[in-house]
């Protein structure tokens, strides 16, 4: 059953059509009727959890549409202006922003390549570096909260999506200061003479005194989101609903963009959403199937067989993960990964909140490296970069992003810190 549904991924078929091919191919041996399958596709996107999923899209092409993205933009680049290499640094910061509002990594490469990108190219960098700095700040569009991935993998396997949230801030915070430090390290090999030139694209520097209100109004907006979320204000998708009526204000009294552009965010959003949950409809029968299997039990059972260490245990876990990162679009990952390992990580006393931020980090990483590595493709086309060069600086972002992992995954004190807050 995974073996024909990874030959169909590799063919390049649709991640939804391929789990829905594969469940009719064994629904005779499952006893499975047309009749549950569409009413168990329906009833797993009944899950009020998952609504913050197309809500948070829909916040993320608003910011984009209304102007939220460039104010951060502008902010990052006040902060961060007087650092060697400081265009650099504002893309990472810039994409922390933007993921903790988002939730997407792809959504964040894109939006944060169009509005630094240029500028980065007019200051000196190498085109390769520009594209490969930017694939990999994308991932903190996932590694900060809130992360549309931990929302799966929350409501597969039964885990507080807040718990989630919460686990996933430091390690973020751990992957940006990384980039920072691999950045302030790389400036003097990717700029001629080690510095950025005084040149400054259309919309940089020269704008930046129109700082008042409305940055105030788009930094207010991950405060808000956040802080609500953590103070038990809102929920998860409450949190994503207030994200969009916030964007959706701002971008009407701001008069940033044009009612026709709005519209085309929502039109956006509406099918990016539609095909994200079409894959968790499929993917739920098909991780049913896996349990009327016995499968995630078996898995649970070879792998105490095969040792009795966690830490091999979990050196293993993440091999099988960053491969099926390589390969499989990030919603579907999670979806089967998730259920299929978590049990066997439970019977090793892995907590499942850790074993859920370790699960999302591998397979992000997988957004780095081909076949699939749709970050790279969004910014290879963003920032107008042939493939090749942006590959050859990829791999000290890849080795960065391994040593954030290998801390994680064997400190689980970074991803339960707020077990050890006074309560």
């Amino acid at each position: 059953m995974i073996a024909y549904l990874l030959i169909f991924l590799i063919l390049g078929v649709p991640v939804g059509v391929a789990f829905s091919l594969v469940i009719l191919m064994d629904a005779e041996a499952w006893s499975i009727d047309l009749e549950f399958i569409g009413q168990t596709t329906l009833d797993a996107l009944l899950n009020y959890p998952l609504l913050a999923i197309p809500l948070f899209i829909l916040g993320g092409e608003l910011m984009s549409h209304g102007g939220l993205t460039r104010q951060l933009v502008k902010f990052s680049r006040r902060l961060l202006h007087r650092t060697n290499g400081s265009m650099g640094h504002v893309m990472i910061v810039a994409s922390a922003l933007m993921g903790s509002i988002t939730g997407s990594s792809v959504a964040t490469v894109a939006a944060i390549g169009r509005a630094i990108g240029p500028e980065m190219l007019g200051r000196g960098y190498r085109p390769g570096y520009v594209g490969a700095l930017n694939a990999s700040s994308g991932l903190l569009g996932v590694l900060l909260p809130p992360s549309i991935p931990l929302i799966l993998y929350g409501a597969a396997v039964g885990v507080s999506i807040t718990s989630l949230f919460l686990a996933t801030l430091l390690p973020g915070l751990i992957f940006v200061g990384m980039f920072m430090l691999l950045h302030r390290a790389r400036v003097k090999h990717v700029l001629p003479g080690g510095r950025e030139s005084d040149m400054v694209s259309e919309g940089g520097e020269r704008h930046e005194k129109d700082f008042g209100l409305p940055l105030a109004a788009a930094l207010f907006m991950p405060v808000l989101v956040l802080g609500g979320i953590y103070s038990g204000l809102f929920t998860a998708t409450e949190a994503a609903a207030v994200a969009v009526i916030y964007a959706l204000v701002y971008a009407l009294l701001t008069r940033s963009t044009s009612l026709s552009q709005l519209g085309e965010g929502f039109t956006r959003a509406a099918a990016s959403g539609a095909a994200v949950m079409f894959v968790i409809g499929f993917t739920t029968i098909f991780n049913r199937a896996l349990i009327l299997e016995q499968i995630p039990q078996a898995v649970g059972t070879m792998a105490i067989g095969l040792t009795d260490n966690v830490w091999l245990f979990l050196l293993v876990v993440n091999l099988v993960l960053l491969l099926v990162g390589m390969f499989m679009e990030t919603s579907a990952a999670t979806l089967l990964m998730g259920p299929l390992l978590a049990p066997a990580a439970e019977r090793y006393g892995v907590d499942p909140v850790h074993f859920g931020i370790l699960l999302v980090v591998n397979i992000e990483i997988g957004l780095l490296t081909p076949p699939l590595a749709a970050n790279l493709y969004v910014a290879a086309l963003v920032n107008k970069i042939p493939l090749v060069p942006l590959m050859r600086q990829l791999p000290w972002f890849v080795v960065a992003c391994l040593a954030c992992l290998m801390l994680i995954t064997y400190v689980p004190e970074v991803s339960l810190w707020y077990h050890y807050l006074p309560r």
